[in-house]
C-alpha cells in the first residue's frame, strides 16, 4: 500500500506565511491588563489604591507581603484582609461592601400580645401606654411577659393615634431634633483641646471581662485612660468629666463612635458641660485614627 501524504506540504508553506501573512500577537502583562480594566470598569479611588498593592506584590515585591506592607506603610492584617478577597477575575472585589447591619432587633412581642392591644388602643384611643398596661394586666393576669415599651412599640408600629397627622409631624421633628453630627461635618483647627477622641477598649483580665475608655487630643496627643467594669454611660460621662477636670475644661469638641455607651447620660453630660459631640462613621477606622493608634500603644506597652 502507498500514501501520498498532502497535509505536510500545505502546513508548510502556510506555517512559512507566504499566502497567508500574519503579526505575532503582543503579549500583554497581567498588571497591565489589571490597570485597563479598573479605568474600563470605573473602580473607585479606594479600590485602585488596593489594586496598586496587589500588582506591586505580584510585579515588584516578588510576592513578598511584608515588603508590600512596608512600602505602602499599611499593617499586614490590612493587606491580607484584601489578598484574601482579590479575585484576579473581578477587581469589583477590592471594593468596600455594604456596612448596613446583617441583622437588626426584632419584636419582642408576640402576634397575640399584637391583637390584644390593637384592641384595647382602638377602643381606648386617647388612653396612654401606662393606663392601657393597667387594662391590659386586668383584662389578661396570665400575660406575665407585656410592659408598658411593648405596648408603645405595638402602637407606633400599628399607627393608631387620636390625630395619626399630628403625630406624625410631631415624630418627623422628634427624628430631626436628634440627628446625630457626623465628624466629616467638622472644619478642623489646630488648636489645644479643639477635639478630643474617645474610645472603648475590651479586655479580659484573670477571667474578668473590663472596659478601659481611653481619650486623646487629636493635634496635642494628650491621653487620658481609665478602666471601668461596665461601659454603660453612666460610666462614660464618669470617664468625661475626670477629662474635663484634667484639661482644665479646655475642650471644645468629643468625637465617639456610634455605641451605646456614649449615649443618654453621656450625651447629658456633654451638654452640661457645653460640648459638641460628633460621630465617627460606622466600620470606617479612618474618622478616629489617633485614638485607635493610642489603643494600639495601650494593648502592646501597658496591659
Amino acid at each position: 500500500m502507498y500514501f501520498i501524504c498532502l497535509v505536510n506540504p500545505i502546513i508548510t508553506v502556510l506555517t512559512v506565511g507566504r499566502f497567508f501573512p500574519f503579526k505575532p500577537s503582543k503579549q500583554i502583562n497581567k498588571c497591565d491588563l489589571w490597570r485597563k480594566v479598573a479605568k474600563a470598569k470605573g473602580l473607585s479611588q479606594e479600590a485602585r489604591k488596593r489594586l496598586k498593592w496587589m500588582i506591586y506584590y505580584h510585579a515588584l515585591a516578588g510576592r513578598n507581603a511584608r515588603l508590600t506592607c512596608r512600602h505602602f506603610g499599611i499593617p499586614p492584617k490590612t493587606f491580607y484582609k484584601w489578598f484574601d478577597r482579590f479575585d484576579e477575575t473581578n477587581l469589583g472585589s477590592l471594593e468596600d461592601k455594604s456596612r448596613v447591619p446583617r441583622s437588626t432587633r426584632q419584636k419582642e412581642y408576640t402576634n397575640l400580645q399584637y391583637l390584644r392591644v390593637v384592641e384595647l388602643r382602638k377602643q381606648y384611643i386617647r388612653y396612654g401606654k401606662m393606663k392601657l398596661l393597667k387594662l391590659y394586666q386586668a383584662r389578661f393576669p396570665d400575660d406575665l411577659n407585656i410592659t408598658s415599651w411593648k405596648i408603645q412599640c405595638i402602637i407606633q408600629r400599628a399607627n393608631i393615634y387620636y390625630h395619626p397627622q399630628k403625630q406624625a409631624r410631631i415624630n418627623r421633628k422628634r427624628v430631626l431634633s436628634q440627628k446625630r453630627k457626623k465628624i466629616t461635618d467638622l472644619k478642623m483647627k489646630k488648636i489645644k483641646g479643639f477635639l478630643l477622641c474617645l474610645d472603648t477598649v475590651t479586655f479580659y483580665w484573670m477571667g474578668r471581662k473590663r472596659y478601659i475608655v481611653t481619650a486623646i487630643d487629636k493635634w496635642t496627643k494628650v491621653a487620658f485612660a481609665r478602666m471601668y467594669t461596665s461601659h454603660s454611660s453612666y460610666n462614660t460621662r464618669d470617664f468625661l468629666y475626670r477629662l474635663h477636670f484634667l484639661l482644665d475644661g479646655k475642650i471644645d469638641n468629643i468625637q465617639t463612635d456610634n455605641g451605646s455607651e456614649f449615649k443618654k447620660h453621656f450625651d447629658r453630660g456633654c451638654a452640661k458641660l457645653k460640648l459638641l459631640h460628633y460621630h465617627s462613621r460606622v466600620k470606617t477606622l479612618k474618622d478616629n485614627p489617633d485614638n485607635e493608634r493610642f489603643n494600639r500603644t495601650l494593648k502592646e506597652e501597658f496591659i
